[in-house]
């Protein structure tokens, strides 16, 4: 980290930055350095460690180990407070904007002017967040209600509020993933706009296309460090994803060849399907089929809608446009109790919301059935038989059926909510990101889980961010790009690489 003399520094850095959770790495020997008016992509394979730099660097994580640079100053920042006083600011993938207040409201969100009396100044607030957003080539009525906004409109306005906080250094963070081409290019126009005023950005995507139009310089992460660092006009699409992957493009390519060939189409009876199927900022155009004993990989990148699709085929959410179908006959999901009705089931990517952490593990399992078992009051023995069974079938590690859920790892945990659905027998499941945060071993129970499942004549709907679990356990597979899916693989060998290529 010496600079020459002289020679400017750049405005942020990280020097050998080393960061453990317990006994896991997270981040080993990470540089990093971001200059003065440039656009640094940054781009990694789900669990690289990209995210972990961020939290460092805007001040979440405080506790590690090697240097943090500012303007070529050592600093040890110790709150997101502390890194926006810095000059440092964030626009998270899951903005923060507050509906139901005004656009101006958004604008100075945490730091509205009041007079003397305590009281709101509106015409002055109004005034100038209409003013600081025309400065960013925002036309909007800073009267207007945030939540009415396009979900464009309302990252600009985040991205202006974050400015307006005084930021000079600004990590954006899936900035992209909801955003149609027009918006894209106005959120684009803006970045440039800023990069001439001298404002730096970290650019962190899955949309390898963008990363590549948008930034001047792309560091690229794998297994928790920082693997390669080039100019963007030095990189293509096809480089970048043999950096993520660690091996050449065409070895991976003949690698896939080898180990996994997709079925040819089922023929079997649809017991699931989807025409036309349309939710306003999430998805639309959905056209999809899931046959008896087959398992639809759904796969793509955070916020192109997959999860969003996943909660509609269960009722969870009611999509705008289109029609479900099961079994060939109109579906009219009002929520996941008329899915439930209808034989369809999710397994949600987040576990705690359907589990219970102080109550055993039997009764995690049995909830879903406890109507089948008996209408009027709780036969505890014959619950505990059918959890046994499925811990057994699961291969679920808990010291008994009894022992609270808390006491079992995340990956077993995972599988009891696998349990609840495959107890209640539906005819279709969805799971949605199934092996996130599992070992190894516990992701190979899954992919035989889903097999015995297939087995059994059950559709199967697997969604996932992560391109292994779907080639893990999908016969076919759709790719999901900004809402829309843009590619099937069916009855032919496909890889990883092509998976990230078309996503």
């Amino acid at each position: 980290m010496e600079n020459n003399p002289g020679e400017t520094p750049p405005v942020l850095e990280l020097g050998g930055v080393t960061k453990r959770f317990g006994g896991v790495t997270a981040l080993t020997d990470v540089d990093f350095a971001l200059a003065r008016g440039e656009v640094h992509g940054l781009v990694g394979e789900n669990g690289a460690g990209k995210s972990t730099a961020m939290k460092i660097i805007a001040g979440v994580h405080t506790e590690f180990e090697g240097e943090y640079r500012i303007d070529g100053r050592p600093v040890r920042l110790r709150s997101t407070a502390d890194a926006l006083a810095h000059g440092i600011g964030m626009v998270h993938q899951e903005l923060s904007i507050v509906p139901a207040l005004s656009v101006a409201e958004n604008v100075f969100l945490g730091s509205q002017p009041v007079n003397r009396f305590g009281l709101l100044r509106w015409r002055h607030m109004a005034s100038q967040a209409r003013e600081h957003l025309a400065a960013l080539g925002i036309d909007v009525d800073p009267a207007m209600r945030a939540g009415d906004l396009s979900i464009g409109l309302q990252q600009l306005v985040e991205l202006g509020r974050v400015l307006f906080s005084g930021a000079r250094i600004i990590i954006l963070d899936e900035p992209t993933s909801a955003l149609s081409p027009p918006e894209v290019k106005q959120l684009f126009g803006v970045i440039d706009r800023l990069r001439g005023q001298g404002r730096s950005f970290i650019f962190i995507s899955h949309f390898l296309d963008d990363v590549l139009e948008i930034s001047d310089s792309v560091t690229i992460f794998k297994n928790s460090r920082r693997v390669a660092t080039a100019r963007a006009a030095d990189l293509d699409k096809a480089a970048i994803i043999e950096h993520m992957i660690g091996r050449s493009h065409q070895e991976l390519e003949e690698t896939y060849l080898h180990q996994l060939e997709l079925p040819v189409r089922s023929t079997e009876p649809v017991v699931l399907s989807a025409r036309g199927l349309g939710l306003k900022g999430a998805f639309e155009g959905i056209d999809l089929e899931v046959r008896e004993g087959e398992a639809l990989g759904i796969y793509g990148f955070m916020g192109c809608g997959q999860l969003e699709l996943a909660r509609a085929l269960v009722g969870k959410v009611q999509p705008g446009v289109g029609e479900l179908l099961r079994g060939g006959e109109p579906a009219r999901l009002r929520n996941t109790a008329d899915g439930k009705k209808a034989g369809i089931a999710i397994v949600p990517e987040s576990r705690g919301s359907m589990l219970f952490s102080d109550v055993p593990v039997y009764r995690n399992i049995s909830i879903s059935i406890l109507e089948r078992i008996s209408r009027w009051f709780l036969k505890p023995r014959e619950e505990r038989r059918i959890a046994a069974k499925q811990v057994e079938d699961l291969k679920i590690r808990t010291a008994s059926v009894d022992a609270l859920l808390r006491t079992l790892s995340g990956g077993n945990q995972q599988k009891v909510a696998l349990a609840r659905w495959i107890a209640h027998e539906p005819k279709v499941l969805v799971l949605a990101e199934p092996t996130r945060g599992m070992d190894v071993g516990a992701k190979d129970d899954v992919v035989k889980i889903v097999r015995a499942l297939k087995e059994r004549r059950m559709g199967v709907v697997v969604v996932s961010t992560e391109p292994e679990t779907i080639l893990s356990l999908a016969d076919r597979i759709m790719v999901m790009r900004r809402g829309r899916i843009t590619t099937e693989f069916a009855g032919e060998p496909v890889g990883k690489d092509q998976l990230l290529a078309a996503a």
